[in-house]
């Protein structure tokens, strides 16, 4: 199974690969660029300066914002991806492909618990 690293390249021929988001992908990109507008927001406040506690307020939503789209893309990972590598036709390919999806999604968890 390729790592996304030693996946080929897609030429105008093949297929986009599809992944777990693929479905969601403009509602996760509204929401990205809406934490976008909020974190310009931030650098304004900040420019103007305004009270110390109203702009940590305001990095703390959207910390909150990220910590969403995170846990998505996660749940989107496990429902995607790992369900995807359980379907491997080939049980000697199977198990570690399944092996391989959860140790990416153990640590992605990782570092947005660091």
């Amino acid at each position: 199974m390729d790592t996304p690293e030693e996946a080929p390249l897609a030429t105008a021929d093949a297929p986009q690969p599809q992944h777990g988001y693929t479905a969601d992908k403009e509602a996760y990109l509204r929401r990205l660029r809406r934490i976008e507008g909020q974190v310009r927001g931030i650098a304004r406040m900040v420019e103007e300066d305004k009270y110390c506690i109203d702009i940590l307020t305001q990095v703390s939503a959207v910390t909150k914002a990220l910590h969403a789209v995170s846990l998505g893309l996660v749940e989107e990972h496990i429902g995607h991806c790992v369900i995807g590598a359980a379907s491997e036709p080939d049980p000697g390919l199977r198990a570690e492909a399944i092996d391989i999806k959860v140790k990416e999604a153990a640590d992605a968890i990782g570092r947005l618990l660091r």
